[in-house]
């Protein structure tokens, strides 16, 4: 059993919650809204619990949450102090011991235009369970190196194919060493606290001995930072947004730093139209590219491109990529 997912919980709930939490592995999600059914996302799919912490599949079994209930969560989750959590709560969550988030939503006060200055009345939360798996990367590693150098990796994945998982794995074994090349000093942006997973600035998930992590920090700046004080070998990524992320990446790779980055799409074609194919020709950055994608109900790796063929494809020469031999499964 989780004592973390279970800490997560009032005291006088955690009886309720005990089922839930000694099946940690199998949770995805664990979504609370104000007069609205507890919902469990398990094994890819939806249920509910019922008054006695029991799943069910019937909507009319469901336990209902009172705002009451919902406000003595969240005063948990902080520590009975909203106050010491309040740039978390701007940011929209809050990572807590074991790695996992806490996503919160309700009414949003603007400090000025387009700047947040807090949430209030939160009327909504999903718990977001956060899940090692060491190896996941075991597949795709030969296919990183070229004589003992890393490539600079691209990954694409749509939402909740395992994009972070695969990251989190890389990071450690490029940290650590494996068979493929020596270990390496990885700097990692985690803007949204998902990859090292960090609890009062100290990661919850296993990310290498030669990890440096900057918590909570935009990317763009994050990269910055990183390159001026701490010599990163390599700087890893996840969710790649704009041009301006892959301007930085530009002068990250200029400086002599690896990069491995994630973004959300569904394929090779989704990355050119958030880029510009363009821009992307010239600039080049990434040798290999992973696609992840679910198959038969699980998460896996379902491509693999080369520099050449990737940006062959990009200049419209037609798809002429192999799949990755021996796909995994990650999660």
């Amino acid at each position: 059993m989780s004592d973390s997912l279970l800490g997560l919980f009032p005291l006088k709930w955690r009886e309720f919650w005990k089922k839930v939490a000694a099946e940690e592995e199998n949770l995805q999600e664990i979504r609370l809204r104000v007069d609205r059914p507890i919902l469990i996302i398990r094994q890819g799919e939806e249920c509910y619990l019922d008054d006695r912490g029991c799943y069910t599949d019937k909507q009319e079994e469901a336990c209902v949450l009172g705002e009451e209930d919902l406000q003595a969560f969240m005063q948990h989750i902080c520590n009975y102090s909203l106050y010491a959590f309040e740039d978390e709560i701007k940011q929209g969550f809050i990572t807590v011991a074991g790695g996992h988030r806490v996503g919160i939503a309700g009414q949003v006060v603007l400090d000025k235009p387009g700047s947040v200055r807090t949430i209030k009345h939160i009327s909504y939360m999903n718990i977001r369970i956060a899940h090692e798996i060491k190896g996941a990367a075991d597949a795709v590693l030969p296919k990183l190196y070229i004589n003992g150098r890393l490539k600079n990796t691209l990954i694409i994945s749509p939402p909740g194919c395992g994009k972070t998982t695969l990251l989190r794995d890389l990071i450690r074994q490029v940290s650590d060493g494996n068979a493929y090349g020596r270990g390496l000093c990885v700097g990692v942006v985690d803007e949204r606290s998902e990859i090292a997973g960090s609890y009062m600035g100290r990661p919850q998930n296993d990310i290498g001995m030669r990890t440096d992590v900057l918590d909570a920090c935009p990317k763009v700046l994050g990269m910055m930072l990183l390159l001026r004080s701490m010599t990163p070998q390599v700087i890893a990524i996840d969710e790649l947004g704009g041009r301006e992320d892959m301007e930085a990446l530009h002068l990250a790779a200029a400086c002599g730093s690896r990069i491995i980055a994630t973004i959300h799409g569904e394929d090779l074609n989704d990355v050119y139209r958030k880029f510009g194919s363009d821009n992307f020709l010239q600039e080049r950055i990434f040798e290999c590219f992973l696609v992840l994608g679910k198959r038969e109900g699980k998460c896996r790796i379902l491509r693999h491109y080369g520099k050449e063929e990737a940006y062959a494809e990009i200049g419209g020469n037609g798809d002429d990529c192999r799949g990755l031999s021996g796909s995994g499964t990650l999660v």
